[in-house]
């Protein structure tokens, strides 16, 4: 049998416990959601494949924004794609992929990938690169500056009150943010002990601005590192976020000279995480790249007029879209700092590029360039490859804060 013998249907509520038990089942991890988790499924955004009855592939999707160069998007949030092992290479995730894609409302839709190489094959690209902090706390030498105001800790219900507004500010300042609603925060401060793998409670610490003002937070907790050399404890920093350079200075150097720890891992660090600055030696951080957020473009002319660029920019892009016929066009791109406009056009192009090269420099943080050396981007007109990829950046790396 193929794919094509089997029904895609959109999924109901009914439907929320048999499609999480084949995403857990496929990523061979124990089902430890919550009535919360259900509070937030999307029935209407989960497409499902069904074999005699039972579930047999999913993809769900949520409703989101997303910071982009210039402004805040929605953007569709792909998550919980998976197929059952007895129904893998019968081409079930490529029609409910591509059926996904045809159907999403917003300009662009994003996701982590657990396997790189599938989701190229739908137009994605890794739009955003984070760092991994594997720290020596002894060998760091905090670069230590007095701080001005004050470091506290923090109740749920303050930090449901509180941080929102700090992670609107990110968003502004960065692009690659991903919005929370109030149940997102909810879920996101959650600390259930099924799901803390022997690890202490989550701690929540605030820093507050002389003025009383919160302008920054950290959420970290601590691990006993058994059967290890020094028998020292490790700090789990799993979001650090602030609005000033006071809050960051003091965030930072509160997990970094926590008693009785040895170690520090930090993920969603952006690849220019001013941290570096902090420290006299940076190479104790242990930074390790990964691909984070991967970006894909829906709606070509949506998603290049909502976003801003560095500089300015008059162009004539050819677009290529194996998936969604209506992005094969010819677009005029014409944008800076402020406005921005694309629209379909009959002038011959400046350069030729598929719809996967765009989602990559979407963010700002990969460059044109890049492609064009391995012949994937063609300019046609002298010039035009740079102002477009000086164009396409952004003053700031992208950062994405959480897995979703």
């Amino acid at each position: 049998m193929t794919g094509f013998d089997y029904a895609i249907r959109t999924a109901t509520i009914q439907d929320f416990t048999a499609v999480i038990n084949r995403f857990t089942t496929a990523m061979m991890v124990s089902d430890n959601t919550t009535e919360l988790d259900r509070e937030l499924f999307e029935p209407d955004r989960t497409l499902v494949a069904e074999d005699a009855g039972s579930i047999v592939g999913v993809a769900q999707a949520f409703t989101r924004t997303l910071s982009v160069p210039g402004t805040v998007s929605p953007a569709a949030h792909v998550t919980g794609v998976a197929v059952a092992a007895t129904h893998r290479r019968m081409g079930i995730l490529s029609r409910i992929m591509r059926r996904q894609l045809a159907e999403v409302p917003e300009p662009v839709a994003v996701l982590w990938a657990s396997q790189p190489g599938i989701y190229e094959r739908f137009g994605y690209q890794a739009s955003v690169y984070g760092h991994r902090f594997e720290a020596k706390l002894a060998e760091i030498r905090l670069t230590k500056a007095p701080v001005e105001g004050r470091l506290c800790e923090l109740s749920v219900e303050q930090a449901a009150s509180e941080l929102p507004p700090i992670l609107k500010r990110l968003q502004l300042d960065r692009p690659g943010v991903s919005g929370r609603s109030d149940q997102l925060w909810k879920q996101r401060l959650a600390d259930p002990p099924e799901r803390r793998d022997g690890r202490m409670p989550r701690q929540l610490i605030g820093y507050r601005s002389p003025e009383g003002d919160l302008e920054g937070y950290v959420f970290w907790r601590g691990t006993r590192q058994r059967g290890s050399d020094d028998g020292g404890n490790t700090v789990e920093v799993e979001e650090l976020v602030a609005a000033t350079g006071s809050a960051y200075r003091a965030l930072w150097q509160h997990v970094l000279t926590m008693d009785l720890a040895t170690r520090l891992v930090s993920w969603h660090a952006a690849v220019d995480e001013p941290v570096r600055q902090l420290v006299g030696n940076p190479r104790a951080l242990g930074v390790r790249s990964y691909d984070a957020l991967w970006l894909r473009i829906v709606d070509v002319a949506a998603a290049l007029a909502q976003r801003r660029y560095a500089c300015a920019v008059d162009v004539v892009l050819e677009v290529s879209d194996d998936i969604l016929p209506a992005n094969n066009r010819r677009f005029r791109l014409t944008g800076d700092r402020s406005t921005a406009s694309c629209v379909e056009t009959g002038d011959e192009p400046d350069l030729s590029l598929s719809v996967a090269e765009l989602s990559g420099v979407y963010l700002g943080g990969r460059r044109l360039t890049e492609y064009a050396a391995v012949g994937r981007v063609h300019e046609h007109r002298e010039g035009a490859l740079a102002e477009v990829t000086t164009a396409m950046g952004w003053p700031v790396a992208p950062r994405s804060i959480e897995v979703f």
